[in-house]
């Protein structure tokens, strides 16, 4: 278990990479939006590609695990903490770039910039087609590692390549080098997103526009944004809605200790306010249960667990 707080061997390690910013022990619940967990050993944020080559590098020589943390989005951390390397890539540690021509552009941002940055710079630059993407929270190197998208589209549908950085150094990969399917990408083992390059055309920016107020307005009214919460539990099975399944086995709003799942979308859990992971965990392993037990069928969690979880 990590102690809050407490310098590891391996953290006094990583400390003596150049280039980061490392915090020992440190409380990972106000970084994770459901605000559950415990500590990373090691919670550290390269100033550099080369820091970052470098803490990877470190990772494999003492057999340590590196766990990447985005925005949070996504992430259920345990209350037993985080072993090893927690790595959050600052949005700041590349600069974009920005290639428009007459019919289409490429934008080239940092993983560690949020996903809605890239409608931003789409809607400035005249661009559309990544409409989908506005209101997902979470780091565009979450949207990358999870395929994220909506109803509307994926991520994958408007990415052209993927700069990765491993112990062995920094590349890039086309999209097509990079197996990818619902809410799900195959990167290199031990691979980092470090930039994405999006390829989007040019096009009405109004109904652009008025198609990402229609979808954010339709999310407003159907799912707890004002709540703590990671996003939807689990993928939608095929021709079905995981939240319809929650629903008719009769868990829309049951609670466990703190947490509870969401009176307004059965596939969301909400943190009313001192949950654990436990309390979450409990949560999605009874959804789990009795939709198999009713239903027969198997719900499979869109959110990432790190970290140990205590019995």
């Amino acid at each position: 278990m990590v102690e809050e707080g407490v310098k590891t061997a391996l953290a006094a390690r990583v400390e003596q990479v150049p280039d980061c910013e490392v915090k020992a022990g440190a409380p990972l619940a106000p970084l994770i939006s459901v605000r559950v967990g415990g500590a990373a050993e090691a919670l550290v944020r390269p100033r550099s590609a080369e820091a970052l080559v470098a803490l990877l590098k470190l990772a494999r020589d003492e057999g340590a695990p590196v766990t990447i943390l985005g925005g949070g989005a996504n992430t259920l951390v345990g209350d037993g903490g985080v072993p090893g390397l927690t790595v959050k890539v600052p949005g700041t540690l590349f600069p974009e770039e920005l290639e428009v021509g007459a019919d289409e552009g490429l934008i080239t941002l940092c993983s560690g910039s949020a996903i809605v940055r890239i409608v931003n710079v789409m809607r400035a630059q005249g661009l559309v087609g990544a409409e989908f993407l506005a209101g997902i929270p979470g780091t565009l190197g979450g949207a990358v590692s999870m395929n994220a998208g909506t109803k509307n589209g994926e991520a994958f549908r408007v990415i052209d390549a993927v700069e990765v950085a491993t112990a062995d150094g920094v590349g890039w990969l086309t999209k097509a080098q990079i197996p990818h399917s619902y809410r799900h990408s195959e990167l290199p083992p031990g691979g980092v997103v470090t930039r994405v390059r999006f390829r989007l055309p040019k096009g009405d920016v109004e109904a652009s526009k008025a198609a990402m107020d229609a979808d954010l307005g339709y999310r407003k009214r159907t799912q707890p944004l004002s709540q703590p919460n990671f996003g939807s539990v689990f993928t939608n099975p095929p021709g079905d809605h995981a939240g319809r399944l929650i629903e008719r086995v009769g868990l829309k709003g049951h609670t466990l200790g703190r947490a509870q799942i969401s009176t307004l979308h059965a596939n969301w859990i909400v943190n009313l306010g001192g949950a654990t992971a436990r309390d979450v965990l409990g949560l999605i392993t009874l959804m789990q249960t009795r939709v198999r037990e009713e239903t027969g069928v198997e719900m499979k969690p869109e959110v990432k667990r790190v970290g140990e979880f205590l019995p």
